[in-house]
């Protein structure tokens, strides 16, 4: 099948390695256009360093990269290799970073891909141009390489070339043309293009081209420094392009390649040095200035340092001289993930933007699948996905200064918790006051500040069990995190969940629509509340859900975030007869949860709040005190209680009446870390963190929402297939020792094997152990196994449990 028309705008190592791809899916109607040469197009895989390091704290990101060092390994131009398959080395010359390593090798292996831990002799074996006196150890993963983006591209655009594809150089786009909310074409500086998919490869220029289609693009250009020594007298005779590991001095924001005889020096360590993309030349103006548009002049008061650090670390530099470099532009996103999908206003313009050269494979594949299977079946997207942003994170403001900061930090340890820099504080919820009254200590989620824990809770620390964590568990927490998880057990506690997304669904349509996506009936009776699943077509979870419905054609949901609300509208039928909007600005919410619950809200309603008045997963209206609120009998850490939703203006008098009230009976206000902890006691998942689009429901053990009687749904007919061969399963662990709390990514082992990885973890503060979550094979998923977590330089003992830990007959939440 020759597929629809498809223009690919940019033809560097995205644009080509999507090329390929596709073509061979069989869409071979495709046309790439580039405004520079072939393959050499300017951009920055022209000038791109090459180095693929595949570890990453991400399993996608890893997958991504695997899958390109894979291919590019399969890929030569006349017998002139695409990959040079030198391994990867990283050095720690601190203590801080030493530990940092054993971190990452946890990563690396929980991912799948073989990796050492090296001592520091065994580093200046692998690398013999280190100062041995300088290094503490190191981590070597054989299969990472330098790729020859210039050539990988080449050899792609054969590929593709081969299969029908045409290549278009010198062809500056000027417009993305449009029509009823869908692209046409393309205007090239050669003419018009006609097309029904135009996906935008087009890297550091992207947010230019974004824009003509009406899409802003969270991504700054910011200038990297690369440098390349003359010749290094150890090196001499040195006739191999690469012989030694490439290097990474993340202590210093240095990395290093050989080439022959010399070696090139990347650094971070400098000023971010961000341009905006309508400022970077085009082909034609670098060409007449002499230049290639992706490379700004080198600024040699920026390299001082790393020049030093370089002699320091590589003695045998010394003898050498920087006799090059360059300012190379790469892209930079807010979160540090690629933009990957379809814009949510003009149909069929879709964007791969963000990505470097690591990654650049596996993007292309994955686009592939999205446009010609409509989902992506070999990585899990939603870290990636172009619509997972909130509409403050879309500013200019706040891209410009995450991408900066993230560009600072690009090499630094950063603990999973860490807050997040400026701009702080964006959303603030209408308890906010109250909150820091209390002494609150705030971390953000989704712009929304949060509290983790309350310092006013300190003195309920007495007298308990709360035993304290490894070092790195003890950041960002504190022992009051659980005197609130338990007293929330015992009392009543009050907690701020006004940062999860609310969408109001309406309209004649609503309820016919809304069973089309979900897995679960939500169509019933008016005042229902309904846990339910969101599929893709291959039948993987993209997200969990609560539906309420409010009213005939009225339905309150509870998402997971703003990929929801494009799922959603994406799916919205062309009659009009559905309306969806995102409720959570104007709203807020107290989960008010404990044993003592209902004693604090009955004396303030007319209504019956009994449990034969409001039974669990029913909601009704009603008045507490003189604020109108939507009451949902709901609870997410395994008590009694509701979620207590109101208008953002009457947020406030909520806080303070519920508050008055619980405060004879004990009651507090509980953070979110006691929230974990008591969430994971009663076994409850979080979407993005234990299941996301690769695991199905029978997996991650809420089979239970999917009802198969209930009529055909988005992915129903996929479950079918996979729910008789279940081959992992989110399995609940626990650890006996306090001190071992792990965080969540680490490696699970039998033996010495590596059988999973952690997903969710907290300390269990009411049954007195560790918890972790973690995928593993079916047949290890059998209470009483024992197996390992590898923790750092650690293996921590842990043993399959039955699950829920806590309350398994629900007897409390009931109640």
């Amino acid at each position: 099948m020759a597929g629809p028309r498809v223009v690919i705008i940019g033809a560097g190592v995205v644009g080509a390695a999507l090329a390929d791809e596709i073509s061979a899916r069989g869409w071979t109607e495709v046309t790439v256009v580039d405004q520079g040469p072939l393959p050499a197009t300017g951009g920055s895989s022209s000038h791109a360093p090459g180095l693929v390091f595949q570890t990453n704290s991400s399993r996608t990101m890893t997958e991504l990269a695997r899958y390109t060092v894979e291919k590019f390994c399969s890929l030569d131009v006349d017998g002139k290799p695409c990959f040079l398959q030198v391994g990867g080395l990283e050095v720690a010359t601190t203590p801080e970073r030493l530990t940092e390593l054993h971190r990452r090798h946890g990563w690396i292996t929980a991912w799948g891909i073989e990796s050492r831990l090296l001592t520091a002799d065994e580093c200046a074996q692998q690398h013999p141009l280190l100062n041995r006196d300088r290094v503490l150890g190191g981590l070597l993963v054989p299969t990472d390489g330098l790729a020859k983006a210039v050539l990988a591209v080449e050899a792609q655009i054969r590929r593709a070339t081969g299969r029908g594809v045409t290549f278009l150089p010198r062809h500056e786009v000027l417009d993305v043309q449009q029509a009823d909310g869908r692209v046409t074409g393309v205007l090239t500086s050669e003419g018009e293009i006609p097309a029904d998919i135009v996906v935008c490869c087009a890297g550091i220029w992207g947010p230019k081209i974004a824009r003509m289609a009406g899409l802003s693009l969270p991504l700054t250009p910011l200038a990297h420094q690369l440098a390349w020594t003359g010749p290094v007298p150890a090196l001499a005779g040195q006739t191999e392009e690469a012989v030694r590991p490439i290097l990474r001095h993340q202590d210093a924001d240095l990395y290093y390649r050989d080439r022959f005889d010399a070696i090139g020096i990347g650094y971070y360590g400098h000023r971010p040095m961000p341009i905006s993309a309508d400022d970077i030349l085009s082909v034609d103006e670098a060409d007449a200035a002499g230049a290639m548009p992706s490379v700004l002049k080198f600024t040699e008061d920026d390299f001082a340092d790393a020049w030093t650090e370089t002699q320091s670390l590589l003695p045998s530099t010394k003898d050498a001289k920087i006799e090059e470099g360059i300012n190379g532009l790469f892209s930079f996103t807010t979160d540090n993930f690629p933009l990957l999908g379809e814009s949510p206003d003009v149909k069929g313009f879709w964007v791969a933007e963000a990505v470097w050269v690591t990654h650049s494979a596996g993007v292309g594949r994955a686009m592939a699948e999205l446009l010609v299977d409509g989902f992506c079946s070999s990585f899990d997207l939603h870290e990636c996905d172009l619509n997972r942003f909130e509409p403050h994170q879309l500013s200019p403001e706040y891209v410009l200064a995450r991408d900066c900061q993230n560009f600072v930090e690009v090499y630094d340890i950063l603990h999973p918790l860490q807050p997040s820099g400026h701009p702080r504080p964006i959303r603030t919820s209408p308890f906010h006051t109250r909150q820091r009254e209390l002494g609150a200590f705030f971390l953000e989620a989704n712009g929304w500040e949060r509290p983790q824990w309350y310092d006013a809770n300190a003195p309920l620390v007495e007298g308990r069990s709360v035993p304290t964590p490894n070092d790195w568990a003890a950041r960002y927490w504190s022992p009051i995190v659980g005197a609130e998880a338990q007293a929330t057990r015992e009392t009543v506690a009050m907690y701020d969940m006004t940062a999860l997304k609310r969408l109001e669904v309406t309209g004649p349509g609503a309820a016919a629509f809304l069973e089309s996506l979900t897995t679960s009936k939500v169509a019933k009776s008016v005042g229902s509340v309904t846990y339910t699943l969101l599929l893709d077509h291959d039948g993987g979870i993209r997200s969990d859900i609560t539906v309420a419905r409010l009213g005939r054609d009225l339905f309150q949901v509870g998402a997971n975030g703003n990929l929801d609300l494009d799922w959603f509208t994406r799916h919205l039928p062309a009659d009009g007869t559905v309306q969806v909007r995102d409720i959570t600005p104007g709203t807020c919410c107290v989960g008010l949860w404990g044993p003592l619950a209902r004693k604090v809200l009955q004396p303030l309603t007319d209504e019956d709040f009994s449990n034969d008045g409001l039974k669990y997963f029913r909601a009704k209206r009603a008045y507490i005190g003189s604020v109108p609120v939507t009451a949902m009998r709901l609870s997410y850490v395994g008590e009694l209680g509701w979620e207590l939703y109101t208008t953002a203006d009457q947020g406030q008098k909520l806080w303070d009446t519920l508050w008055q009230a619980a405060q004879p009976l004990g009651g507090i206000a509980a953070g979110r870390g006691a929230f974990n902890s008591l969430r994971l006691e009663k076994g409850y998942r979080s979407f993005g963190t234990d299941m996301t689009y690769e695991h199905d429901p029978y997996e991650a053990g809420v089979g239970f929402a999917v009802k198969l009687d209930k009529g055909d749904f988005v992915g129903r007919a996929a479950l079918e297939r996979r729910r008789t061969d279940v081959r992992r399963k989110l399995t609940c662990l626990t650890i006996e020792d306090p001190r071992s709390v792990v965080m969540g990514k680490e490696p699970v082992y039998q033996g010495d094997r590596s059988v999973g990885y952690v997903t969710s973890a907290a300390y269990g503060y009411t049954i007195g152990k560790g918890i972790a979550y973690a995928w593993l094979p079916a047949e290890l998923a059998t209470p009483g196994t024992t197996l390992h977590i590898g923790y750092f330089d650690q293996r921590v003992a842990a043993v399959v449990a039955e699950e829920p830990l806590f309350d398994p007959t629900m007897s409390r939440l009931r109640g």
